[in-house]
């Protein structure tokens, strides 16, 4: 690394869109992503639908648990 950078032709906020939808990227274990990807394909769906679909049953789940 340099001991100095020069960023006096920088341009603040170039890259910045205000109320951008940022999404989380969610990294599945191997054998978890094998498993929803065949899931997925014998559904005829993305992998996002089937976990989006398992994990609001399991926020169902939880809640009614915690009733």
């Amino acid at each position: 690394m340099k001991k100095e950078y020069d960023f006096s032709q920088a341009s603040k906020g170039k890259f910045y869109k205000k109320g951008a939808d940022l999404h989380t990227p969610i990294y599945l274990e191997p054998e978890l992503e094998s498993y929803f990807s065949n899931l997925a394909k014998q559904k005829q769906q993305t992998v996002n639908e089937i976990v989006n679909l398992i994990l609001n049953k399991e926020i169902e789940l939880a809640k009614l648990v915690s009733i």
